[in-house]
Parts: C-alpha cells; structure tokens; sequence
C-alpha cells in the first residue's frame, strides 16, 4: 500500500514532467522568448533569479523549464576541478551553469526522479556539446552516488518538496568528500506554526513542504553538518501572486559544510 510519502513524490513527478512534457512539445518558435528570458512557464521568473550574462548562450529550453526559487550557483563559488551534485536538475540550467565554473577538469551530475526532466535535460546537453556534465536518474531520499563522490551539492528549491527531508540530508552528507558543502536555495516557513496552507497542490508549489528555519536546521545538524548559515532572500514566497493568500513561507539561501 501506498505510504503518504509515495503519494507526494508521485504527485510532484507527475506535476514536473508534466512541466517538462509541455516544454519538450512546444516548437522552436514557441520556445522563444517574448520581451523576457523565461518562455513558457513564466516570462519573468529566470531572469529574476539569474543575470542575463549566465543565460546567455544556454538552450531556451532549459531556461523554460526552470522552476527554482533562487541561483544556488551563484553563491556555491565553485572552482575548476571541484566535483558537483545538483538535486533535482531539472531541464539542467544550474548544472550546465556549474559546468562552467568546475572547468573540463571538474564534473557535474543532476539528478532528477522524473524521466521527462532527464530526458529534456539530455537534449540540452546535447544541444551545448558539453563533456563534463551527466544526468542520473533517481531520488534524493537515496542518491545512486557512491560514498564521498562529490565536492559540492546544490539544489534550487527541491529539498521543501521532499516529504523526507532526514533522508535528503543523511544521504547528502553521505555522498559529500570530507570538508564539501551545500547550497541550496530553498522555500521555508517564516514561523514555526509552518506553512499556512497544505494540500497536496501546495506540495508541488514548493510550499506546503516548507519547514521553519529552526526545524531544517535539526536535520542538518543531525545529520553531522557544522557551520550552517541561513540567509531570507524575500518576505513572502507567494506575495506578489494576487490569486493566492500570503503562504507564511520564504525564499531562503542556505550554506553547511560536512567537517574535513
């Protein structure tokens, strides 16, 4: 029987290959931007989260398909040779960002549970003629990586998605090399009374699954991370969305390091 847990990774694979399907489906012409860098899903929201100068030269597609809440490689300082992880990679556009800055003699791997998403994110890759980036197939909950196989893992809000975000963790540090870290940009709730909303369609909006500060901490913290540092990047993750009540959740940016 089916746990509550499988109920919501089966919805947010089905909602997210859904996404990549309609990118996949849509012509050339369709795929170009109109006034704005985003496409499709949403005009503005990349070029909110990233500058035209690291957009620039990327497929369309991967940049339609993005639905991250913040620019983790921005922030990772990533150098040449170092080896990175991307949780939940989606159409690619962090990872072949990431492939820029380790360099040909560093590696970056995205992975994504969806089959539509990997398959989008191949194409891209193909369409970039990019050697030192692969796309794996499989959950966070339990990576397919083996022990200290990565340097740095980002992820561009796709942990609060998680319903077991212990394991995320535990598994992370697991694959981490001695002294790695994270970086992730995250949504969180901004009280500890959690999310104001919850219902399985704000799981796969990124905010039902969102925990406050305090309680995402614990889990680092348990599971053996040291020198962890939030920083809020917004007031209200949903706030300028008139449809929708104010959520009680936040974009956050968020660093911890697995010790040397």
């Amino acid at each position: 029987m089916a746990t509550e847990q499988d109920k919501i990774k089966e919805l947010v694979r089905e909602r997210y290959g859904a996404r990549a399907e309609r990118v996949i489906s849509l012509t050339p012409v369709e795929l170009e931007p109109d006034g704005s860098c985003c496409g499709v899903e949403d005009p503005e929201h990349a070029m909110r989260l990233y500058n035209e100068g690291q957009l620039s030269g990327l497929p369309v597609a991967s940049i339609a398909a993005s639905a991250g809440c913040g620019n983790p490689t921005a922030l990772a300082g990533l150098k040449p040779g170092e080896r990175v992880l991307d949780l939940g990679s989606g159409g690619g556009i962090d990872c072949f960002l990431a492939s820029q800055q380790v360099g040909n003699t560093g590696h970056v791997t995205g992975l994504d549970m969806t089959p539509a998403m990997l398959e989008l994110a191949r194409a891209n890759k193909a369409k970039l003629g990019i050697e030192n980036v692969e796309f794996v197939q499989g959950e966070m909950e339990k990576m397919p990586l083996p022990d200290t196989s990565v340097d740095v893992i980002i992820s561009n809000c796709v942990v609060c998605l998680s319903p077991d975000k212990d394991a995320v963790f535990t598994e992370s540090y697991r694959v981490l090399s001695p002294g790695g870290r994270i970086h992730l940009s995250d949504v969180m709730a901004l009280t500890a009374d959690g999310p104001s909303v919850n219902t399985p369609e704000e799981w796969v909006s990124c905010t039902a699954g969102a925990e406050y500060v305090d309680v995402y901490r614990d889990r680092l913290v348990r599971a053996g991370f040291v020198d962890i540092e939030f920083t809020s990047e917004s007031v209200d993750y949903k706030k300028d969305d008139d449809e929708r009540p104010p959520t009680n959740t936040a974009g956050y940016k968020v660093v911890a390091h697995k010790p040397a």
